[in-house]
């Protein structure tokens, strides 16, 4: 796969802010650690990754408006292009010294999410997706642009679902409950990992057969979204509709598992 000048610049910015990561992952007894709400925290090094992040892109892409995590949303004179950005997802994993974390960078233009990049700086394992073009992987775990698929399976017996927890005082516990009652007889196995960007990367590579999480952001979903789309998968809300980033939530898959979570998925909140 060539990258175009714009994946090759989100990749930098990633790869830039990854060092920082890098770095800061080893040395987590220094970091500087405040709460932003029930099980919700923030580091120095989200801070410093998001800084990097808006600095680099901003460089190469001078006009577009950002949606970030810690910084929140940023106008630019250019009002069909935005970046959605996670410097830090799983930050919870982060301090706790669990490589499962990542950057996750979407490009929106005229409210479609057309570029993603999903990146671990702890594996060096990237996930890139451009509308139209496909979805890759690249790092040492993956084959040099190795051309990502939603898994095979149709058996719901057979498949691994992903899902995301509630935390302490967020979320809705009780439906989760359900959800999980209904789902958990039904599979093969059920898969709390801590990072959404990467579930649904992963999902994408086919490594889970499908996800839901509700009381996601923005910046969470953007980029993973794409790469499942662009990997041959469904992304959807909960409802079966395209309602992803107002309803905060998603359900991903192939074809056959994606519909078997949302019929799952009605039946619990029935």
């Amino acid at each position: 796969m060539l990258r175009s000048p714009l994946m090759n610049v989100m990749t930098a910015a990633a790869l830039k802010a990854g060092k920082g990561l890098k770095r800061d992952f080893a040395e987590l007894a220094s970091l500087t650690i405040s709460k932003k709400g029930p099980g919700d925290f923030v580091s120095e090094a989200d801070k410093r990754a998001e800084r990097i992040l808006f600095q680099e892109l901003s460089k190469a892409r001078p006009g577009y408006g950002f949606l970030m995590e810690e910084e929140g949303a940023v106008e630019g004179s250019d009002k069909t292009h935005r970046f959605i950005i996670d410097p830090l997802d799983g930050t919870t994993n982060f301090l706790h010294g669990i490589a499962q974390f990542a950057i996750s960078i979407g490009l929106e233009r005229d409210g479609e999410i057309v570029a993603g990049l999903v990146y671990n700086p702890a594996t060096e394992e990237m996930f890139i997706a451009e509308k139209g073009q496909g979805a890759f992987a690249t790092g040492p775990t993956s084959r040099d642009n190795f051309r990502l698929r939603v898994s095979p399976r149709k058996d719901m017996a057979e498949a691994v679902i992903g899902c995301g927890v509630p935390h302490a005082g967020r979320g809705d516990p009780a439906l989760f409950v359900r959800e999980l009652a209904g789902i958990m007889p039904r599979c093969a196995g059920i898969r709390r990992m801590g990072a959404a960007a990467l579930d649904l990367a992963f999902v994408a590579a086919g490594r889970l057969d499908g996800f839901w999480e509700r009381n996601l952001s923005p910046w969470d979903m953007a980029a993973g979204i794409l790469l499942i789309r662009e990997a041959g998968g469904f992304a959807t809300a909960p409802d079966g509709s395209a309602a992803i980033f107002d309803g905060r939530a998603v359900t991903a898959g192939n074809e056959a598992i994606h519909a078997e979570l949302l019929h799952l998925l009605a039946k619990a909140r029935a």
